[in-house]
């Protein structure tokens, strides 16, 4: 199956909502329903201040809210689904009397998914690909809800090279999706950049990223913040977001569609600027004899 990442891409979502993907680069901010997260924890652990941080990135420019309430950090303390349900589901619910805006859950639990897509959200994204709980995989079949796979290395024997891992993996989520009944226009695939990956995996990852669109659908990423960038940079995880901003550029013209970022200003600015160039790029190339 042929596809071109730049190409509109009518992308599923739940509630009858859509986004179009390709030509414009989409930001998906995080809003950590958390005390923590990386490194943001604590700052949004009140609902009501989750609401504002919500709709403060909606005014910086967010297409898309990502609201999780369980911390995904290598050393988190786990949280069990009724804790974490009570953290976002009034999160959702109140934005979705609030605003029109896209509304996602970060879970890979089933049943917080179906209770957060019935609260008002209109995609699921899963940071286990589907493979810790199949079964989430039915509720986006059965909502119509959109849905993010995620690539994780993290408990499991990895594929040596990082992006024949990439196609290992995501093929097997996309097995998952596709016996559950779930739509190809439903999908979109993150390559889970931070996830069991070291600096040198994850800037493989960068450089190679083109290779990835052999699996024909459109990518999240997100590598805000992450440890990765640090360790080129040397800053503390507050102080990376103009490299993150770097990556998303870099990444935009790589052909990645989504960017998920703790920081929406910066990253609009880069993703104006790199849409910018491709689209001088594209105009060129029509006006050539």
């Amino acid at each position: 199956m042929t596809y071109t990442p730049f190409q509109p891409f009518r992308w599923q979502l739940g509630h009858g909502r859509s986004l179009e993907l390709g030509p414009r680069g989409l930001l998906m901010a995080i809003i950590n329903v958390t005390p923590d997260s990386f490194s943001d924890g604590g700052r949004f652990a009140d609902a009501d201040a989750a609401v504002a941080a919500a709709l403060g990135a909606i005014e910086e420019g967010a297409d898309i809210l990502d609201i999780g309430g369980e911390s995904t950090r290598p050393d988190a303390e786990p949280v069990n689904a009724e804790e974490e349900q009570a953290r976002i589901l009034p999160v959702i619910a109140a934005l979705a009397r609030q605003t029109q805006a896209i509304i996602s859950v970060d879970t890979y639990r089933a049943e917080t998914a179906r209770l957060a897509v019935n609260a008002g959200a209109h995609i699921v994204n899963d940071v286990h690909g589907l493979q810790r709980e199949p079964a989430i995989a039915a509720v986006a079949a059965e909502t119509g809800a959109g849905l993010c796979i995620m690539h994780t290395g993290r408990d499991r024997q990895k594929v040596e090279d990082v992006v024949e891992d990439q196609f290992h993996f995501l093929g097997r989520s996309l097995q998952i999706a596709a016996e559950a009944g779930v739509r190809r226009e439903q999908i979109v695939l993150d390559p889970g950049f931070g996830f069991a990956k070291d600096t040198d995996e994850n800037l493989a990852l960068v450089a190679r990223f083109e290779e990835l669109h052999r699996l024909a659908r459109p990518f999240l990423v997100g590598t805000s913040r992450k440890r990765f960038v640090g360790a080129v940079t040397g800053r503390e995880p507050q102080a990376r977001d103009v490299a993150t901003a770097a990556t998303t550029a870099l990444l935009r013209v790589a052909g990645a569609a989504i960017f998920r970022v703790h920081d929406v200003a910066i990253n609009r600015d880069a993703l104006a600027m790199a849409d910018a160039m491709l689209a001088a790029k594209n105009s060129r190339r029509d006006t050539k004899p």
